[in-house]
């Protein structure tokens, strides 16, 4: 018996706003597919956080024994500016920036988006198809949805009719948003004068001359909109209709609702079962943003290379708070957040560890069996990891306990606890086996608020000549002091 037999999971579904008794489409094997990153820039940790999240769902659906086909895509072509159908394709922009071919600029940035979800232990998606990749089935798409009259061509580029199709269907049942309250609150902008409404949405963009990503179509030489290609490459691979659909909560409207939109005038059936996303990163109480300089790379967080946090932090730590909160809440990532995960997950490795120390006994005061079954519950609703990580630090308490001699453990109750405890840690949560003393980086940590203690002490005394020697001789060894309004801080070059 497969274990998902025994351990039915609720899914929150954001389509009817409630959580779901999960049963896929076909028994034993799961569909999901989950909006992948445009790569023109460096992923941002607001992206990883939700890619973080489903490596879970998918980590814990295999667990129980489900044959997964995860899809994740690359968008590498169509995706404008301001997600409009106007502006200029992100990509094209960047490589006219940089004086680089567009393509370029797609593997510079695939290549550090597969870096960095390696760094922090992601298992790979069973398929990871690019838009390019699937221009001529995005074209036999729009082809469909003209012939069954909810597309429009106009001078080269082609609309989905928003108003033709609500006549029959309910655009906006994702976001709960009414066509008339869109219609209402629309105004009209440049570039939207070929459309018959501005609430329609560009399934094909003839190119400007100065456009390089192009490709022939029946109706001009041009690129395909953003949300049809999701739609494209997800039903190519997990069919007309599939079990999970999961992405970020800033594509539930308008990308994920145009995709709904799409299959169903394209196929006649609604595509997705569930619908999950993962909500925003907060960065110190406010919204992650470029322009405002509120922002932080993941290779900045894991570095230390930063003038925000006081510390480097560990791939294993960034998961271990992640985890912490439900991927349905908003986060917000702080120092000392991250210094608290850090001590947290600290201490259940050394619980992890001090497993293969302990002697069993003949009989159990414990009840392994049960607290097992609690770590599954927590998985079960919804994915609460939270809640796992509260018994996994059950089980902790219950190791230290059984080490100081003040609870036993019978041999067959110990390895449950040991098999348990792998299985969520390392399996489910992804962790990694990451101690103090390995990383040293507690260690270093230490030292060097010491010696910016003492630098700090040397200046208010006026002793600049200290001052100046400390920093210079810890900048000889790589290590950079950084003086704030909030502060010193260092990073290790």
């Amino acid at each position: 018996m497969q274990l998902y037999q025994e351990q039915p999971i609720k899914i929150y579904n954001t389509l009817s706003g409630t959580k779901e008794l999960f049963q896929p489409i076909n028994a034993g094997h799961v569909g999901m597919y989950v909006c992948g990153p445009t790569v023109y820039s460096n992923v941002h940790l607001g992206n990883v956080r939700t890619f973080m999240s489903f490596d879970v769902v998918f980590r814990y659906l295999k667990h129980l024994g489900y044959k997964v086909r995860y899809v994740r895509n690359i968008t590498d072509a169509g995706h404008l500016e301001n997600d409009e159908d106007a502006g200029e394709d992100k990509i094209t922009k960047k490589a006219r920036l940089e004086q680089i071919e567009p393509m370029e600029v797609v593997q510079r940035y695939t290549v550090d988006f597969h870096n960095i979800l390696n760094t922090f232990n992601f298992l790979s998606p069973s398929i990871e198809p690019t838009a390019t990749g699937h221009i001529i089935e995005q074209i036999e798409l729009i082809s469909t949805i003209i012939d069954n009259g909810y597309a429009y061509e106009v001078n080269g580029s082609v609309y989905f009719d928003v108003h033709k199709f609500n006549e029959t269907h309910d655009y906006g049942k994702l976001s709960k948003r009414k066509l008339e309250d869109l219609v209402h609150n629309t105004r009209e902008l440049d570039g939207q004068s070929d459309k018959k409404n501005p609430q329609d949405f560009a399934l094909w963009k003839k190119a400007e001359p100065q456009h390089i990503m192009r490709w022939p179509s029946p109706w001009s030489d041009g690129f395909p909109g953003w949300h049809l290609e999701c739609t494209a490459m997800s039903t190519k691979y997990l069919g007309e209709q599939f079990d999970i659909h999961g992405g970020g909560m800033d594509l539930k409207f308008p990308h994920h609702e145009c995709e709904i939109a799409q299959n169903e005038a394209a196929k006649g059936v609604s595509p997705v079962n569930y619908w999950m996303h993962a909500n925003m990163l907060q960065l110190n109480g406010q919204r992650m943003s470029k322009s405002t300089g509120n922002t932080i790379n993941p290779d900045e967080l894991l570095s230390g290379n930063n003038s925000i946090f006081t510390k480097a932090y560990a791939p294993s730590v960034i998961r271990f708070f992640n985890a912490q909160s439900s991927y349905r809440s908003v986060l917000d990532l702080t120092d000392d957040g991250l210094l608290a995960s850090e001590k947290g997950f600290y201490r259940l490795m050394d619980a992890v560890n001090l497993l293969e120390e302990l002697k069993p006994s003949e009989t159990s005061t414990l009840d392994i069996k049960t607290w097992k079954q609690t770590c599954y519950d927590a998985m079960n609703d919804d994915f609460n990891s939270p809640i796992l990580i509260a018994h996994l630090f059950e089980a902790a308490k219950y190791i230290h306990q059984i080490k100081e001699g003040l609870e036993t453990v019978s041999s067959e109750d110990l390895a449950l606890l040991k098999n348990t405890i792998h299985r969520f840690v390392f399996d489910v949560l992804g962790l990694e086996n990451t101690t103090k003393n390995e990383s040293g980086t507690d260690k270093l940590s230490g030292a060097i608020s010491v010696l910016i203690t003492l630098r700090q002490e040397a200046r208010a005394n006026k002793d600049f000549a200290l001052s100046d020697k400390i920093r210079n001789e810890l900048a000889a060894v790589g290590i950079q002091l950084k003086d704030g309004k909030d502060g010193t801080t260092f990073s290790v070059n």
